[in-house]
């Protein structure tokens, strides 16, 4: 799975034993929090970047906000930083102080796959939050940021998939993503 903050788009690729990854659907997002940037704090209204994962013990089909999954924020890389927060989710209603909202008919199909991906044998589901789609020229219009330390450390793994279609090895090492 990957979202796309500055596009608002959720994808999900699938691949059948030893095939490259192919794209199932993308969704629109409905909302989320905060603008591009990782979360860092519990409250901060943010909506995480980085690499997550989801597994069965995660999805929640009686939540409040119709059907939802945990993204399994905080990952090692947060907690290296001292970054906070918890129960942050891909649900659905469309409202947002942290997550990824989406419509209900669209959190029904997404959770359906998760599910269906789980309950096959999967033991997760990855999760990449990018801040854009980070081609060359994306990169150069946010050069500015002060973000953009931190999302050249989640480029290689947007560089691998979109070239290769494999998850790279992501690990973290000194508080710093490294990406194989």
């Amino acid at each position: 799975m990957r979202l796309f903050k500055q596009e608002g788009i959720l994808e999900i690729w699938y691949k059948h034993k030893n095939q490259q990854y192919q794209l199932s659907k993308i969704w629109k997002i409905c909302t989320f929090s905060g603008g591009l940037g990782p979360k860092r704090a519990e409250g901060d209204g943010k909506s995480p970047e980085g690499f997550y994962a989801t597994r069965k013990s995660l999805l929640n089909p009686n939540s409040n906000y119709h059907l939802a999954f945990n993204i399994g924020y905080p990952n090692a890389y947060d907690r290296s930083k001292g970054y906070t927060g918890s129960y942050i989710m891909i649900h659905g209603k469309c409202v947002s102080i942290g997550c990824y909202a989406m419509t209900d008919k669209s959190i029904e199909e997404i959770y359906a796959l998760v599910s269906q991906a789980l309950s096959s044998g999967q033991t997760q589901v990855p999760i990449h939050i990018f801040p854009f789609k980070m081609h060359t020229a994306n990169m150069k219009k946010y050069q500015g940021s002060a973000h953009y330390a931190f999302w050249q450390e989640l480029k290689p793994a947007y560089d691998i998939f979109q070239s290769q279609r494999r998850i790279p090895d992501i690990s973290v090492h000194n508080q710093h993503y490294i990406v194989r």
